[in-house]
C-alpha cells in the first residue's frame, strides 16, 4: 500500500523528490514535516551524482516503501 496515490508512477529522481515532498504534507505536526522535509533534501544530495540507472530504481524503490512506513506509524498514533 502506498502512502499516496501515484507511487506507481514514480520512475525519475525528480518524480520521487516530489512524490516525497507531498508526502511530508500529509504528516500531522509542522515539525515532523519539517523534518522529513529535511530528510529527503539531504538523501536527494547524497545520491545526486548516481548515475547507474539499476541503482536509481532500487533508490526509487526503498524511498517509496520508507515514505509508506513513515505514513503508516503517524496514521496509527493520530
Amino acid at each position: 500500500m502506498a502512502p499516496l496515490p501515484g507511487a506507481e508512477r514514480v520512475q525519475r529522481p525528480l518524480q520521487l523528490y516530489r512524490y516525497l515532498l507531498r508526502c511530508c504534507r500529509q504528516l500531522p505536526a509542522k515539525g515532523i514535516q519539517e523534518h522529513y522535509k529535511h530528510a529527503v533534501r539531504q538523501s536527494f544530495r547524497v545520491h545526486s551524482d548516481e548515475d547507474n540507472p539499476e541503482r536509481i530504481q532500487q533508490i526509487i524503490k526503498r524511498a517509496i516503501e520508507d515514505a509508506d512506513w513513515i505514513m503508516n506509524k503517524y496514521k496509527k498514533q493520530n
